[in-house]
């Protein structure tokens, strides 16, 4: 606390808290880490030493490269420094290769790229009005969605922990948000465009970016009532938007235009087969649907009503990426997901064109259409909460309703992390970090909005309680059960077979 009354008194209050949590990232470097560490490395090996054309062919390791191109180039450019570091980690052949040295350059790597990351951050606090300011330097609206964002506890043990780049990618999604609230709309176009080829997953969230720069960008007035006013449409503006989006993908997607690879890189991109559900199921509207399916199934073996024979021998509890048939309910398909998660998002896309809000009405479709991706959509990894608790982060400091749903969704949503790091050393560590994040969030929200109803009901209150309860049944009750062996095994499928697609 001294620290940041001096950093206060000097300024430089934001710097010492990006500062902070960079030496923390540096205290995780021994910890765990997840197959996602050796995902990165092979990718490195293929960039460095294939050329282009093999990229996207290369199946040496199972760990096939299916991002989009401009990350492929970044692990291209990482590769030329991690020569430096350890020339036999650049081996195609070097399976499940691991050094010090390795580690050491990747998790500096994920540490070096957050710059971008903490930079946005610092931008987007410029976006929060002062109306919220209090004396203390911990309860100015800034401060908080500094610490909100910079201490993230989902970001900190999804990439230096488990394992992976997210910080700067949504470095480059906050960064789009802010020129947005900025209005300076053609950057905000550019660097979500230069982010959906380098992770497409951000696709969820593109509706809400193409309704809000056609409604606010390219009609440039509205009627006293807030209807557009038609005859305000801007050629000049779509036309740049589009040239804005049409040489990205050109830069992106052109090497593999010439070399006729489109086809196959797209086949890497979306590898339907993979199955509806990831191995460790996604808290989302599908883990009920298998839920529901196996429990029928279950009573339907226990009536006689099933014929044990013709059971699928693909099992969704298997702990295995792959596809397989619900035993009862119907099977779903990638379409039937598709057109859920379409229906989801409707009622947001909806109000952003009828009723907009500005920016701030940008944010909370573009977190909806998050929460409706990952409520309906196909193989779902459960990193892809961070989508909705990131960019809510931002409205959580502006009204005391916001950081009521900003609270929930991102205890429970963080809490929903945790079965990523199942080693017994990394036990307190995920749950000190988690607690401590919760618990300022909690506090430096109510005290925010002290004068304002409570933040939770009391139904709320004891749904978010029970979280500690059973946290404690599954590390400590659990274990003892008959479940455990069976459970054991497939944790070692899935650490063997899991897809590293977000």
């Amino acid at each position: 606390m001294a620290a940041f009354t001096i950093a206060a008194g000097t300024g430089n209050w934001f710097s010492a808290l990006a500062l902070g949590v960079t030496l923390l990232k540096c205290l995780l470097i021994p910890t765990y880490h997840s197959t996602d560490f050796e995902v990165h490395r092979n990718w490195l090996a293929i960039t460095h030493s294939l050329p282009i054309s093999q990229w996207y062919y290369e199946a040496t390791s199972e760990w096939t490269l299916d991002y989009p191109p401009f990350f492929a180039w970044f692990e291209y450019i990482l590769s030329h420094v991690a020569k430096y570091f350890d020339q036999e980690m650049l081996n195609v052949r070097n399976l499940n290769y691991s050094s010090s040295r390795t580690l050491l350059f990747q998790r500096f790597s994920v540490i070096f790229m957050d710059v971008l990351f903490v930079y946005a951050v610092h931008e987007c606090c410029k976006c929060i009005d002062g109306k919220k300011v209090g004396k203390e330097l911990t309860e100015k609206p800034k401060f908080i969605l500094s610490v909100l964002l910079l201490w993230n506890f989902g970001l900190l043990i999804v990439d230096h922990i488990h394992f992976q780049y997210n910080g700067f990618l949504f470095g480059l999604m906050l960064l789009s948000i802010a020129r947005l609230f900025q209005k300076r709309h053609m950057e905000g176009a550019f660097f979500f465009a230069v982010l959906l080829h380098f992770k497409h997953i951000y696709l969820y969230v593109a509706p809400a970016y193409g309704v809000y720069l056609l409604r606010s960008y390219c009609f440039t007035a509205n009627k006293p009532d807030g209807s557009i006013r038609w005859n305000s449409f801007s050629f000049v503006r779509v036309i740049s938007l589009g040239l804005v989006v049409f040489l990205v993908s050109a830069l992106s997607l052109g090497p593999f235009l010439a070399l006729n690879q489109l086809p196959q890189v797209f086949s890497r991109l979306f590898p339907f087969k993979r199955g509806l559900c990831h191995a460790y199921w996604a808290p989302n509207f599908w883990a009920l649907y298998n839920a529901l399916d196996k429990v029928l199934s279950v009573i339907g073996l226990k009536l006689k009503f099933l014929d044990p024979n013709n059971i699928p021998k693909a099992s969704m509890t298997s702990g295995l990426v792959q596809q397989f048939q619900h035993t009862v309910l119907p099977s779903v398909t990638p379409l039937t997901t598709l057109i859920c998660t379409l229906i989801a998002i409707l009622p947001s896309i909806f109000c952003l064109w009828f009723k907009p809000q500005g920016p701030r009405g940008f944010l909370r479709c573009l977190t909806l259409c998050a929460l409706s991706s990952f409520m309906f959509g196909w193989h779902v990894h459960e990193k892809a909460i961070l989508l909705a608790i990131l960019p809510m982060s931002l409205l959580s400091v502006q009204k005391a309703g916001d950081a009521s749903i900003f609270l929930i969704l991102t205890t429970t949503g963080h809490y929903s992390l945790f079965p990523l790091l199942f080693t017994a050393p990394e036990l307190p560590i995920k749950i000190l970090l988690m607690l401590l994040f919760t618990i300022y969030s909690i506090s430096s929200l109510k005290t925010l909005f002290r004068k304002e109803k409570p933040l939770f009901n009391w139904m709320e209150t004891f749904y978010l309680l029970g979280l500690g309860p059973l946290e404690v049944c599954c590390e400590f009750v659990f274990p003892f059960t008959s479940w455990k062996e069976t459970s054991s095994l497939r944790a070692e499928d899935h650490t063997c077979l899991h897809s590293p697609s977000f």
